[in-house]
């Protein structure tokens, strides 16, 4: 799910938690095991580009279709 803008849209850690139905917490540890891609700007904030963490989500957690 690519958003309509060319431009990155980058997300603080509350909002990026919104958006994805999960707690601001497990956006943290997501970003502490490297799961996620952010830009760290200082010790306290980081950013997320919305498209690239869909991205690696969707790749990471896909399942697989059922053979016959």
């Amino acid at each position: 799910m690519k958003t309509k803008d060319p431009e990155p849209v980058y997300l603080k850690k509350a909002e990026l938690a919104r958006r994805l139905s999960v707690s601001p917490r497990t956006i943290e540890e997501w970003s502490q095991k490297r799961i996620i891609p952010h830009i760290a700007i200082n010790s306290r904030l980081n950013l997320y580009n919305f498209d690239e963490v869909l991205e690696v989500l969707e790749t990471r957690y896909k399942v697989a279709a059922i053979q016959k």
